[in-house]
């Protein structure tokens, strides 16, 4: 097996020259960062090539690499006060990541693409690749706000109508932006402001003083 990762990565290397931006091998797996400019022409030659033949797209994730690195991502919770978009390690805020699979090589690789605008976050959809990626897409979309351009229907998947924000961002609040219950005048289900003020219940890290240590 680990030979076919080398031949995989060889094949990688040679066939995208120019359009990897970086490859590693790490725990028995392929990770292969491509440009957003590039990720559409590298997801079709990825599925078409006889050398690769990823036919299967098994999953398709957004990611928010805010807190990335730092200390906060290793505490647990964390609150938009905690955000330090600068130190989060990678020159955009927003990903996607792609797990491919070859049935006839026996093959898995993970195909990770930067949006470049942390405002807008936006990349090219893959339904026209892989048609299963529709709901993939909307639910990063709904999630983390990744706007997926071609995609055929491009709505909310989880959350409900009249959702504000996405709540798969690390910089949004965990008590969410307004609260659901029934007004017995009105006699229907209302949406009001939050009411419940933000804290932190336990601390961060829960643990003895020499936990670990022998």
């Amino acid at each position: 097996m680990a030979a076919d990762l080398d031949l995989l990565a060889v094949n990688l290397n040679e066939i995208f020259a120019g359009k990897v931006v970086s490859l590693e091998k790490k725990l028995g797996e392929l990770t292969l960062v491509v440009r957003a400019a590039d990720m559409s022409g590298v997801l079709t030659r990825l599925r078409d090539d006889a050398a690769f033949r990823f036919e299967q797209m098994m999953d398709l994730c957004g990611v928010d690499y805010s807190t990335y690195g730092s200390d906060i991502s290793e505490g647990g919770a964390y609150f938009s006060s905690d955000i330090a978009p600068a130190t989060y390690g990678h020159s955009s805020r927003f990903a996607v990541v792609y797990h491919l699979l070859s049935v006839v090589h026996n093959m898995r690789v993970r195909v990770r693409v930067y949006a470049e605008d942390d405002g807008l976050p936006i990349l090219d959809s893959v339904t026209d690749i892989w048609p299963c990626a529709n709901w993939y897409e909307r639910e990063a979309f709904d999630l983390y706000g990744i706007v997926f351009t071609g995609h055929p229907d491009l709505r909310r998947l989880l959350t409900d109508y009249g959702f504000i924000g996405n709540p798969f961002r690390k910089d949004f609040p965990l008590s969410g932006h307004v609260e659901m219950r029934y007004d017995p005048e009105q006699k229907r289900v209302i949406y009001q402001p939050v009411t419940v003020e933000p804290r932190e219940v336990t601390p961060r890290i829960v643990r003895e003083e020499h936990y670990g240590r022998n």
